[in-house]
């Protein structure tokens, strides 16, 4: 039996560093993974890890030099080289080598690479863990390793998942972006619960692990949340779950029995501060449905002016931020200093300019107000609305001859036995006694017609009037002082859609309406001095917010309006009305929990294609929804409904002229001559002229 022969392992030897040499037999040409600065600060730290492969530089006749090369090992020797240029390693310190001889040196330098097994994530992971156990703290292991704290808070959160897990990632049964969503939450026998149920679905994408890990609790950017506090929240025992993964918004709120109760008592606290005030009434709640005070007046109060010492401060404010504003005018960018400066005047400017409202005595006794938490988690309070119960009684007296005159409106009201014939009157009558009713009918009908004819020919003026008429409308209640009749009507829709007052567009429009009516005089009497005294710009932006609170595109199931709906499409295309980016987005709420799962898998079809949609397909309801609505964010897509369909080119409208008597009777002289052809052409029949009937089409769907 032939023995076999056994291994020489190649010789090891410290070498000086001023012996070694860089190989050009080494194969790794491209730089990755850490950096020479990063290893270099590694050795440092733990000296020398791993020896270095070199193989003797040898002379023509094959003699010895002296000197090595590396054919392996070449960034630790780079290393090595910046610690000596650094003064930190001396020339001739020596460095442990293996000695190579036998085969070629492009073989070490591959083999070394190919056959160096990665390490797996989870020995990382379990590693860090190991070293935090020891004592050390996340900071140190990021030093250790020239990671971020947050990058070893993660490994940490990942090593902390169930076992099982754990297990499953290692087995490769699990996927790193699985195992991290199982991290947000902390619960292992949650953990495992959900892992088990996922076995059984079709997709196990991390957003649904994460969407079953955090069932009942209530995100941190919820207005809730926000109102309250987290620290409060977690002061008051409450528990965060954070995802160190992802984009959390803060995370999930647990306990949501918990914040409804510190909800509840905060905004009955802030509303006992607005009651004692001394308003009629005070309603309080969370949220309140979008325009819920349209058909309540509001009494307006005035800010208090700032006193001498604020307008000082504010002044001095003021010119110290035009300061910085004039010497960095030209900087590319403001110095740390300078901009934290700037932002804290711009605060105190605007706490300055937050001016507290001052109401008159007598409207605390009609009008109440409104407490609830607005959008982005603050205490927002409405005050000063007069329901109608509430409205003062309106005074009356009576007139010289008996009628009823509204002292406030300043107008006769009849009842209606006074005939409308002229009265027999006396010859003899002194003439003190006034016009009869008919003659005043009479006369004022002439009064009329001509003030159309004059209006009719001043378009800047018949704009102000129109103008005027659709404010008192709008912006006064029982707005009744102008002749013009034109009354637009406002459609209010808070409780038809849901969350409408959270979307930009309404609280555009809501705000428009404030800055309107702040600017507007309190008495509709006031009105039209008011209008006349504006520059037109201002009046055309009034006239058009005015026109455009007339505007109702509702389809409604029991008002059928086709040709409304139809002018809305031509009133959206010529204004190129974009709902997607006028901020609608296919939500659970706004769209995708209210329809079909047919209708869902139909509009992530349409916006992402098949396979997304085929992906889903299979999806429980409330799984669908919430993977339809991660799918569509940004996509831009919209139901048919908010869809603007394109304009169809109109052909170009003639240009009329202003003709004179003589043209114009010639003109129906020459129209009258072409009757007859007229009549000829009419008599055409449809079937022998193919594109009669598709011009009838056009015509009829235009």
């Amino acid at each position: 039996m032939t023995k076999s022969k056994k291994i020489t392992l190649s010789a090891s030897r410290d070498i000086p560093f001023n012996k070694l040499l860089l190989s050009q037999s080494n194969v790794r040409q491209i730089k990755s993974g850490v950096s020479i600065e990063e290893l270099a600060e590694d050795i440092a730290r733990r000296t020398l890890l791993a020896s270095l492969t070199v193989r003797p530089v040898l002379a023509e006749d094959g003699s010895e030099t002296g000197m090595f090369e590396i054919p392996a090992g070449g960034r630790r020797f780079r290393a090595l080289e910046l610690l000596v240029k650094q003064k930190r390693l001396n020339r001739t310190a020596a460095v442990p080598c293996i000695v190579r001889t036998d085969g070629l040196a492009e073989e070490d330098s591959l083999a070394e690479n190919v056959q160096r097994a990665p390490l797996h994530p989870l020995d990382q992971f379990r590693a860090f863990q190991a070293m935090r156990e020891k004592g050390k703290s996340e900071e140190e292991i990021a030093a250790a390793f020239f990671v971020s704290a947050s990058v070893v808070k993660q490994r940490l959160r990942l090593a902390a998942v169930s076992e099982g897990l754990l297990t499953a990632y290692a087995e490769e049964e699990m996927t790193l972006d699985q195992l991290m969503a199982f991290t947000v939450n902390p619960d292992h026998e949650r953990q495992e619960q959900v892992w088990g149920a996922l076995k059984q679905h079709y997709s196990k994408q991390p957003y649904e692990i994460r969407r079953m890990l955090t069932e009942g609790a209530v995100r941190a950017s919820d207005r809730r949340a926000q109102f309250v506090g987290l620290d409060n929240y977690v002061e008051a025992g409450g528990e965060i779950l954070r995802d160190l993964f992802q984009t959390d918004d803060g995370g999930w709120l647990q306990d949501a029995a918990l914040l409804a109760t510190m909800v509840s008592e905060k905004l009955k606290e802030d509303a006992e501060a607005i009651r004692a005030e001394g308003w009629k009434w005070i309603e309080v709640a969370t949220d309140f449905p979008y325009g819920h005070t349209y058909d309540l007046r509001r009494i307006r109060g005035e800010a208090e002016p700032m006193s001498g010492d604020e307008d000082k401060t504010y002044t001095a404010l003021k010119a110290e931020y035009e300061k910085f504003e004039d010497d960095y005018a030209e900087a590319d960018e403001l110095p740390e200093e300078v901009d934290a400066r700037l932002g804290e005047i711009e605060t105190a400017m605007e706490a300055l300019q937050d001016r507290p409202i001052r109401f008159e005595a007598d409207a605390y006794a009609i009008a109440g107000a409104f407490v609830s938490i607005d959008g982005s988690g603050r205490l927002r309070v409405e005050r000063g609305y007069v329901r109608a119960e509430d409205e003062p009684a309106v005074a009356t007296e009576e007139g010289p001859d008996g009628e009823t005159v509204d002292s406030v409106a300043g107008e006769q009201v009849t009842d209606g036995s006074d005939a409308a014939m002229d009265q027999d009157e006396d010859d003899d009558d002194d003439g003190t006694k006034p016009l009869s009713d008919r003659l005043i009918c009479d006369l004022t009908v002439h009064r009329t017609m001509a003030l159309r004819d004059a209006l009719s020919n001043d378009p800047q003026l018949a704009m102000l009037a129109c103008l005027h008429a659709m404010v008192l409308q709008l912006f006064y209640h029982h707005g009744q002082d102008s002749c013009i009749e034109i009354t637009p009507k406002s459609t209010h829709f808070g409780a038809q859609a849901a969350s409408l007052g959270e979307t930009r567009y309404a609280q555009s429009i809501d705000l428009a309406i404030e800055n309107w009516a702040g600017n507007l005089p309190r008495a509709p009497e006031d009105l039209w001095a008011a209008l006349t005294e504006w520059d037109s710009d201002s009046r055309d932006a009034l006239f058009a917010h005015c026109v455009a609170m007339t505007v109702n595109a509702v389809q409604e199931p029991h008002y059928r309006k086709p040709r409304q709906i139809a002018h809305a499409d031509i009133l959206a295309g010529t204004l190129g009305l974009d709902m997607a980016k006028a901020g609608w987005t296919p939500t659970a709420d706004s769209y995708l929990g209210r329809v079909t799962k047919a209708q869902i898998l139909a509009a992530v079809r349409d916006a992402k294609g098949d396979k997304d949609a085929d992906r889903i397909a299979g999806f429980k309801k409330p799984d669908m929804v919430e993977a339809a609505e991660e799918l569509l964010a940004g996509t831009n897509w919209l139901p048919a409904p908010l869809r603007t369909p394109l304009l169809v080119e109109q052909p170009a409208e003639p240009e009329f002229e202003i003709i004179d008597d003589d043209r114009a009777n010639r003109s129906v002289e020459q129209s009258a001559a072409k009757d007859g052809e007229t009549a000829m052409d009419a008599d055409v029949d449809p079937d022998e002229d193919g594109d009669t009937g598709q011009k009838e089409e056009v015509v009829a769907a235009e």
